[in-house]
């Protein structure tokens, strides 16, 4: 017979969650396309390519494991995208792009 502190919770008995990530063509980046859970990387792959590329839409993925993942606090906003008034040098305002350049 169990008892209510003998049973594991319900985040114990989950697989690790994992961050998916597809680059859809050869030479661009790879980007953020979802969250899943599954016991190893090798099955995390599988089934990213399953949920994340079924039209065949992607030539590479990567999985994280989520708590591999360390991100800047939303806090520190200012620290760390402050636009640097002062550095002139980082703002591109007086570079001349040639017509032909019309992407960026």
């Amino acid at each position: 017979m169990s008892t209510p502190n003998s049973t594991p919770s319900s985040t114990q008995n989950e697989w690790p969650l994992w961050e998916v990530f597809v680059r859809s063509k050869a030479g661009l980046d790879h980007k953020h396309c979802g969250s899943l859970h599954a016991p190893d990387a090798k099955m995390a792959i599988q089934l990213a390519r399953e949920v994340y590329t079924r039209r065949q839409e992607g030539s590479s993925i990567w999985v994280v494991p989520s708590d591999q993942i360390t991100a800047s606090d939303p806090g520190d906003k200012d620290m760390y995208f402050d636009p640097m008034e002062d550095k002139v040098y980082r703002h591109p305002t007086f570079y001349h792009l040639p017509e032909s350049v019309d992407h960026m």
